[in-house]
């Protein structure tokens, strides 16, 4: 375990989410923490993740294990990544920094988000041009070629395209603090700044989030009214053939589907000469009555593996967890909230320290199991 990295005081994702609640403004951790509608999809992906089991040998010959895992040719550290999360900055201050630097020292990826509060050239320079960027679709050409040409020119090595948000989730708690988009700072939102001294002087320090990659395209001067319309007028999150053949067209690396959620986009996504998918329900916050992440990976695992890479995200929490994705067929997992606690939790150390906590899990699992590698994964699962 690297020592350093590791805080002993918060060995859970549980720890970091309690400490997260207590650090940042209630608007900001309820915008991280919940779902959509009643959050059912999100207490779902977690529980249907935690039903599946793990079958250890522990007689067998062990020649100790490995967490290393090849992806689109490249070997990282460990089978997880650090997900696209919108706002991030809004959560905890400079935090998709914090993450970019944590993910490219423990050699993990790090997908940077179109609406987050950094640039794509910003990460791309703290990551040495390894960091992914997801882009949420935008409605004129001319925008999605000069976002795609800066993603390019940034060296980023893999594209990924969102097709779960046609339209943004019904967020309760998000509308009554005035978070659909963008933040609005009510009198009661402005109280709970001031009982959150280290979140608010981080944000004086740092500056109020922006989407940073959006700057260039965005009038000056926008009040909030504005930048929402703005924002409804700029991007048109429905994909289909028509607009994914221009991307796959342009974009000469890896591109990756987020959001798949059945056999039918997976099988279009083959067909269309795309690389991976990420099974995934953007964290429970678009359709409620939908399926865990867990459910479908299954079948699509099984039946598409070897045309398709595989990954998932939505609902892992832990090394275990990461575990469980991977012996039920993931190729590699991705969490976005999970790092947000950490990061909203323990600030400059949080990414570091969340890393190297879900490392340690997965390597006692992986010990636990007599499981060498990360692609025997499958063959510890009781079915």
């Amino acid at each position: 375990m690297a020592v350093e990295d590791f805080n002993t005081k918060y060995p859970s994702m549980e720890d970091l989410r309690n400490k997260a609640k207590k650090r940042i403004p209630r608007f900001a951790f309820e915008y991280l923490d919940g779902g959509c509608n009643e959050d059912v999809n999100l207490h779902r992906n977690t529980a249907d993740l935690r039903e599946v089991q793990l079958k250890p040998e522990y007689l067998r010959s062990f020649g100790g294990s490995s967490m290393k895992t090849k992806l689109f040719g490249v070997e990282y550290d460990a089978p997880v990544g650090i997900a696209p999360v919108g706002l991030q900055g809004l959560m905890w201050p400079n935090a998709p920094e914090i993450l970019a630097k944590a993910a490219h020292k423990h050699n993990v990826p790090f997908i940077l988000s179109t609406v987050t509060t950094s640039s794509i050239e910003r990460i791309s320079e703290l990551t040495e041009g390894k960091a992914w960027f997801q882009l949420y679709h935008p409605a004129e050409n001319r925008l999605r070629d000069d976002i795609i040409k800066r993603a390019e020119a940034a060296e980023c090595p893999v594209l990924v395209i969102l097709c779960d948000v046609p339209t943004f989730g019904f967020r309760p708690r998000d509308i009554r603090n005035g978070l659909a988009m963008p933040p609005k700072m009510s009198v009661s939102n402005i109280l709970q700044v001031f009982g959150k001294p280290s979140w608010a002087l981080n944000t004086l320090r740092y500056g109020q989030p922006n989407f940073e990659t959006l700057k260039p395209y965005m009038p000056k001067g926008l009040d909030l009214k504005q930048l929402g319309k703005f924002m409804d007028q700029t991007f048109s999150g429905r994909l289909n053939e028509e607009k994914i053949k221009p991307i796959r067209d342009m974009w000469k690396g890896k591109i990756v589907l987020k959001g798949v959620a059945s056999h039918a986009d997976t099988e279009e996504a083959i067909r269309l000469g795309l690389d991976g998918i990420i099974v995934s329900n953007h964290g429970g916050r678009q359709l409620d009555a939908g399926e865990s992440t867990i459910k479908p990976l299954a079948t699509i695992a099984e039946k598409y593996g070897d045309k398709i890479e595989v990954m998932v995200d939505s609902g892992l929490r832990s090394g275990p967890d990461i575990a469980r994705a991977m012996a039920t067929g993931a190729k590699f997992t991705f969490m976005g909230r999970s790092f947000m606690y950490g990061t909203a939790a323990l600030g400059t150390q949080g990414g570091n320290h969340t890393i190297q906590m879900l490392k340690t899990q997965l390597q006692q699992v992986m010990e636990q199991l007599c499981c060498e590698k990360i692609e025997d994964f499958p063959n510890h699962l009781i079915r």
